[in-house]
């Protein structure tokens, strides 16, 4: 009689893939403990709470591979097309949380590991966090991807896999030092290398033109070195779906390794010199590139990891069988800014080159595969490479951006017959000095879509930046404002509010940010709002315990924390906030039993290493901490902290403990912002200008909710058409005045006149981003929080209302938009298998 019983060797099977991708405790612990012996080779008795962090990462990572194989199958299988997101940056996070929450295992990893005698919290702890990224631009990649897996759109990340990050900040004696981040040193259990997926990579020579079997004229790149690129692969789980989507990152490393024959004649360092060249290309984050050979190398990263990803859509494409005339239709590629964007001339010459496609036919598919998403108003952050640079490393790819330029200005003298000046100002090739290639130009030019990242934003591109493309070209401009992943910067962030949020509302609003609105119908409940404030106050013990184990600096949970942290740079003008810091010292120093509420203002955040006024800012940060901070007739009511450092990993700390989200810099420069965004979603109520992201924040909160001050963006612009005289306003402000006489005595440096001469003189002889136009302003505003955080149940209504009116700033939204209106993406159902 047949029976459905299974064999011996059908339920070992069966039990050996419960252990494998099991969902319950029993089986994750028997997939640590199996990973502790057979992967790591450690004894359960010896090992290291980092020995079971890679034991649970690994058996974590066998959860996601049926999703992740199963999700590449369906997007295979039925022929959809797939969002590619180039981007120079991923600053993902630490993965294990994350995938816990995703996969709805956090309570089943507290448990195996409690049965191990771990703690989950430990293990956590001991994850190194990814070195991909350096501040906003990577970390909205990273929530898109996560929002992309959520919303289970077929999509891939490509970037770079640097084996060093940008740099592991310490502060020594006030000033920014530059420590190697060696994140990849005991590897990464997330990542899967895939040697067989590789491509070649050419780097400087020359061109020549031959004629081809059919006698048409070609062009042959005979480059001067070729470096391969090998992808690592990590797996990006979706939020309680199946689809689990990829992350590829590409690795330099020589096409010949070893040189035997260099080796055989005693020449041991030429054996293995293009190994350590190749290497080179994916070292190191953004390399310094003051000097030449950094500008090189950064071009270098960018063109290699353009290159091995088109290449990689063309290799995929063929195993599909489709033909290359079909790319568009099957790929939607991003430029995550301008740093991806020599994909335009690259495509062009695969297709040219490679595939033989005409010109014609060649540009329609690249213009209608490319979108690109500017991130920036400055004029010195769009990028230029210098025509010698560029020929000496990329022949073929300038013979091409000048065949593109010269069609291209074909159709502007077409259009605007006789206005050579515009012609001048939309060429890819600017004139002006030293010629230079246009790299913003040239994604414009490439694309069928351009997209700012605030509503603010995108009118200024199109009426200033690149006005020029909007009046040529109005169909291919939207805005896509930025967002945040709530998975992430709440769920894992803050989880007292997270189980209250839970309660109060279920947990839909993890997918549905919108659903937060609902907490308004509680906003009048004493209850409510003192369970707010006691998790409030929570976040703020955990963050000052770790500022004070960082730094030595003792805060009170219960004074106001203003938090600024965001990379250094004079646009979002940290000094402005000291002048205010120090304005209240001053008060306080002439008048000890002035009444302003305690206040603990906190500042993090990255300078660039070349950078050299942002180094002067963090070193003046800490010297006027180490002077507030050290004199008792203040430091009960005023303290100063810099939180080194700043990360994803402690700026899940640092966004649930803020009162106070300071968002300050020159309007008409952020471009979005997305820490506002953060903070919003925490609880922080917003004292800013009306720049980026800002402007939709208070449209969404309500004016009463946030704490405006400043010129506009238009004011900015007149201001300094007019003449801006920084004197004007010293002279009719006598507190700035002595504050800045402060500054320059040597007051904060040991009595050292020289330390912050060069800030002190750049705000007086030129201020470049109207710090002191709108320092009276800025403190009259603090003096309005200072008078909302005095009525404990007032602030806490507005900060209920931040966290309820934060929806619209979900990447969730985001993506949607990308999907439906640029990329032409459906979701895609995966059903895993799981046993």
């Amino acid at each position: 009689m047949k029976t459905n019983t299974p064999t011996t060797s059908q339920g070992a099977a069966a039990v050996g893939a419960t252990v494998r991708v099991g969902l319950d405790p029993a089986a994750l612990q028997q997939g640590i403990v199996d990973h502790l012996r057979y992967s790591i080779g450690q004894l359960p008795a010896l090992a290291t709470p980092a020995h079971y962090y890679r034991a649970l990462a690994l058996a974590v990572r066998d959860r996601l591979q049926d999703r992740w194989i199963r999700t590449t199958e369906t997007y295979f299988e039925q022929e959809r097309k797939l969002a590619c997101y180039l981007s120079a940056e991923f600053l993902l996070g630490p993965h294990l949380a994350n995938n816990l929450l995703n996969l709805g295992l956090e309570e089943a990893a507290r448990g195996a590991l409690a049965a191990l005698g771990q703690d989950l919290d430990t293990i956590i702890d001991c994850e190194p966090e990814p070195g991909l990224g350096n501040g906003g631009l990577g970390r909205l990649a990273a929530c898109y991807l996560d929002s992309l897996a959520t919303l289970a759109y077929p999509a891939v990340g490509y970037g770079i896999r640097y084996e060093f990050g940008i740099f592991a900040q310490q502060i020594r004696d006030g000033w920014q030092i530059e420590r190697t981040d060696k994140w990849l040193h005991a590897g990464n259990p997330w990542e899967i290398a895939k040697p067989d997926i590789c491509y070649e990579v050419n780097w400087g020579g020359h061109t020549e033109t031959y004629a081809d079997e059919a006698g048409l004229q070609r062009v042959r790149w005979v480059p001067f070195r070729v470096v391969k690129g090998l992808a690592y692969d990590t797996p990006i789980q979706g939020f309680g779906v199946d689809t689990c989507n990829t992350l590829r990152l590409w690795s330099a490393e020589a096409v010949e390794s070893f040189d035997f024959q260099a080796f055989n004649t005693g020449d041991y360092f030429e054996a293995v010199e293009a190994k350590l060249r190749s290497e080179t290309v994916t070292k190191v984050l953004y390399p310094n590139d003051e000097p030449a050979i950094g500008k090189r190398l950064r071009l270098a990263q960018q063109y290699f990891f353009v290159s091995c990803s088109l290449q990689d859509m063309l290799r995929i494409l063929d195993l599909a069988g489709v033909p290359v005339e079909r790319f568009a239709e099957r790929y939607a590629v991003q430029l995550n800014d301008t740093h991806p964007s020599i994909g335009v001339a690259e495509l062009m010459r695969l297709l040219i080159d490679e595939r033989h496609l005409d010109w014609d036919q060649a540009w329609a598919i690249t213009v209608a595969a490319f979108g690109y998403t500017n991130h920036t108003l400055l004029p010195e952050a769009l990028e230029t490479w210098s025509l010698p640079l560029f020929r000496e490393c990329l022949p073929r790819h300038l013979e091409i951006i000048f065949e593109i330029n010269r069609r291209f200005l074909d159709q502007v003298r077409a259009r605007f017959p006789g206005d050579e000046a515009r012609v001048a100002r939309m060429s890819l090739i600017g004139e002006v000095g030293d010629k230079q290639v246009r790299m913003a130009h040239l994604a414009s030019v490439g694309s069928h879509a351009i997209n700012g990242v605030a509503a603010l934003h995108t009118d200024l591109l199109e009426n200033s930046v690149l006005a020029d493309f909007h009046e040529l070209w109005p169909e291919r401009f939207s805005n896509k404002t930025n967002g945040v992943t709530p998975r992430r910067f709440l769920a894992l962030a803050n989880p007292g509010l997270r189980a209250l949020l839970d309660r109060t509302l279920g947990t839909d609003w993890l997918v549905d940010l919108t659903a937060l609105r609902r907490l308004e119908a509680h906003i009048e409940d004493p209850a409510f709002r003192s369970e707010w404030r006691a998790i409030k106050h929570a976040n703020k013990r955990r963050l000052a315990d770790y500022i004070a184990t960082q730094t030595g600096v003792e805060l009170d949970p219960n004074w106001l924390f203003d938090i600024q942290v965001k990379r250094i740079h004079e646009y979002k003008r940290q000094h402005l906030n000291l002048l205010h810091i120090l304005t209240l010292y001053r008060r306080l120093k002439a008048d000890p039993g002035l009444g302003i509420p305690p206040r603990a203002f906190i500042f993090g955040g990255k300078a660039a290493p070349g950078y050299f006024l942002a180094k002067r800012i963090i070193k003046l940060i800490n010297a006027v901490a180490g002077t507030i901070n050290a004199d008792p007739e203040v430091n009960e009511r005023l303290k100063v902290a810099f939180v080194p450092n700043f990360n994803v990993r402690n700026a899940e700390l640092i966004y649930p403990a803020a009162d106070l989200s300071e968002q300050i810099s020159t309007a008409g420069k952020e471009a979005s912002g997305t820490g506002n965004m953060k903070f919003m979603l925490n609880g922080a109520l917003t004292i800013g200008t009306l720049d980026g992201a800002n402007v939709e924040i208070r449209e969404q909160v309500g004016d009463e909710n946030f704490f405006l001050f400043g010129l506009t963006a238009d004011e900015v612009a007149r201001l300094q058409r007019q003449g801006y005289r920084s004197a004007d306003w010293l002279d009719s402000h006598a507190e700035l005045r002595a504050v800045l006489d402060m500054i320059g005595s040597g007051h904060f440096a040991s009595g050292d006149s020289e330390v912050f001469r060069p800030l002190v003189e750049n705000l007086t002889d030129s201020d470049p981003f109207l710090v002191l136009a709108d320092y009276a302003a800025y403190v009259a505003c603090q003096e309005r929080v200072a008078s909302a955080w005095s009525d404990p149940e007032r602030w806490t209504r507005m900060a209920i209302l931040n966290t309820a009116r934060c929806g619209r700033f979900s990447s969730d939204r985001a993506i949607r938009e990308y999907a439906d209106e640029i990329w032409g993406l459906q979701p895609v159902a995966v059903s895993a298998h799981i046993a």
